[in-house]
C-alpha cells in the first residue's frame, strides 16, 4: 500500500500579491505526484484564513478534485473509530481517499463548521477529528487517527482525555497538527506538547503545523513532519530545506521518500552586516546582484536584513532598491539595527552587571542616569525619588520632578 503525506497548502497565502497563485500552483503539483497513490493524507492548515474568499475557495475546489477523480486502487474501508459512517460520503471513496485535520488556521468555533468539515460534507475529503477511520488493500490493513489543531495550552490535555490506542493487526497512523517540543511553530504560544508524552504503539505520527520537513524516531515510533509546500514564514529555515511531500510504500520494510516541488518559487534568506566604509546602498546591491545570478521559472523571494548601526538606513532608499529590481525578484526587508542610543544603554547595564550590583543598586543608577540624560535638576534626592518609586508613590515623585511639589509630603491646601 502506497500512502501520500501532504500538509500546509496554505490556499489563499499571499492574495492580492505577486504570490497569490502559489499556493495553488504547489499544492496541485504536490496532489498530481500523489494520484499514484492508495491514499492521501493531509495534516491540517489547507486553507490559510478561517473563512476563505470565493476565489479561494474556487482554487482549492480544483485541486482537490483531482483525488475523487482518480481511479480508486483497490482500497476499501473496513471501519471507523468514534467517527459515524453516516459522515462519510459515498464520493470521497469513490477515487483516492483524502484524510484530512483542520489545522490552526481553519480552527473556528464550536457552533460553527470550519472549511475542512464543509469539504467533508461535500465529498471532497474525510475529516478527522479525535477519531479515525480503518482502510485495508489485499490483506494489508492501516489505521489512520487523527487529532486536528487545538490552542496549544490544551493539546495535551485534549490528546490524553481522548488518549487514541493503535489498533491491531493494523499499520497504524496518527495525526496531528501542532507544536511538539522542540518542533515549535512559533515561541508566541509554548507548546504543552513534547516528544516524551506522545501517545505510545503507533507505527508512525504525522504532524502537521511546522513547516520544514523531518524524518526521525522516537523509540519504535516513526515522526514524521511533512512541512508544507509554500513558503510563508520568509524564515531562515525555510531557505535552507526544500518543500515537498512525503510517500510511504507499507510492506514487510516500511520506505520513506521526500518528493520535491520542481515548481515551487526559490526563497533565499541573507543577512547583511553592514560595514561603514562603503555605502549602505553598495552592499544591499551587491547581495541582490549575486543572488540573481542566474535564471529561475519564477521569480525569486528574497529576504534581507540589515543587521549593524542604526546611521545611514533610509526606508526611502530600501523601497527604491525594491522597484528598482521588481522585474527580477519579489524583495523583503527587516532590519536589526542598533542605536546609539541603545549601545549606551546596553553598556550601562553590561557596566553595572560586571560591578555586581544588587538589582536595587542596579534600579537607581540607572534612574540618576536617565535623570542626567533629560537633563533634570539635581536640587532633589534621587534616593528618594527612587525610593517613592519602588514603593509605588508614582504621583508624589512624578510632582517633585516637574517642580509642582517641593518636599516629600504631600501638601494639603
Amino acid at each position: 500500500m502506497r500512502i501520500a503525506i501532504l500538509s500546509d497548502f496554505h490556499f489563499g497565502y499571499g492574495w492580492n500579491t505577486r504570490l497569490e497563485k502559489d499556493s495553488f500552483d504547489n499544492a496541485e503539483e504536490a496532489i498530481s505526484n500523489s494520484l499514484d497513490s492508495d491514499l492521501i493524507l493531509i495534516s491540517g492548515d489547507i486553507f490559510d484564513t478561517r473563512t476563505p474568499r470565493t476565489e479561494t475557495w474556487a482554487g482549492a475546489l480544483r485541486v482537490l478534485s483531482k483525488p475523487i477523480l482518480a481511479e480508486n486502487k483497490g482500497l476499501k474501508l473496513v471501519k471507523t473509530i468514534n467517527k459515524d459512517l453516516d459522515e462519510i460520503s459515498r464520493r470521497s471513496l469513490s477515487g483516492i481517499p483524502v484524510l484530512s485535520l483542520h489545522g490552526t488556521h481553519e480552527r473556528r468555533p464550536k457552533e460553527q463548521i470550519n472549511a475542512i468539515e464543509a469539504l467533508e460534507k461535500t465529498g471532497f475529503l474525510i475529516y478527522l477529528h479525535c477519531n479515525g477511520i480503518v482502510f485495508e488493500k489485499d490483506g494489508e490493513r492501516v489505521a489512520v487517527q487523527g487529532m486536528s489543531g487545538v490552542p496549544e495550552r490544551y493539546a495535551k490535555e485534549v490528546l490524553e482525555k481522548w488518549n487514541p490506542k493503535p489498533i491491531e493487526d493494523c499499520y497504524n497512523i496518527l495525526m496531528l497538527h501542532q507544536s511538539i517540543d522542540p518542533y515549535v511553530y512559533s515561541p508566541l504560544e509554548p507548546p504543552s506538547l513534547n516528544l516524551s508524552n506522545l501517545p505510545k504503539g503507533f507505527d508512525l505520527i504525522i504532524d502537521g503545523h511546522v513547516h520544514t520537513h523531518e524524518l526521525t524516531k522516537i523509540g519504535d515510533t516513526t515522526l514524521l513532519l511533512p512541512g508544507s509546500t509554500i513558503v510563508t514564514q520568509l524564515k531562515m529555515e525555510e531557505s535552507e530545506v526544500p518543500k515537498g511531500f512525503y510517500k510511504i510504500d507499507l510492506g514487510k520494510e516500511t520506505k520513506f521518500n521526500f518528493i520535491h516541488l520542481e515548481n515551487n518559487r526559490k526563497f533565499f534568506y541573507e543577512e547583511i552586516e553592514l560595514k561603514p566604509d562603503v555605502t549602505v546602498r553598495d552592499q544591499i546591491e551587491e547581495k541582490i546582484t549575486r543572488i540573481l545570478n542566474k535564471e529561475f521559472k519564477k521569480l525569486p523571494i528574497l529576504k534581507l536584513k540589515i543587521l549593524g548601526k542604526e546611521t545611514g538606513v533610509i526606508d526611502k532608499e530600501l523601497r527604491e532598491i525594491e522597484k528598482k529590481y521588481s522585474d527580477k525578484a519579489i524583495i523583503y526587508f527587516s532590519k536589526e539595527l542598533e542605536s546609539i542610543e541603545m549601545t549606551r544603554r546596553v553598556e550601562l547595564l553590561r557596566n553595572l552587571r560586571e560591578r555586581k550590583l544588587s538589582v536595587e543598586e542596579m534600579g537607581l543608577q540607572i534612574l540618576k542616569k536617565n535623570l542626567e540624560d533629560l537633563k533634570f535638576s539635581s536640587s532633589f534626592d534621587s534616593e528618594s525619588i527612587f525610593k517613592l518609586l519602588s514603593e509605588g508613590e508614582t504621583e508624589i515623585a512624578f510632582n517633585i520632578l516637574t517642580g509642582q511639589q517641593k518636599t516629600l509630603i504631600q501638601i494639603l491646601e
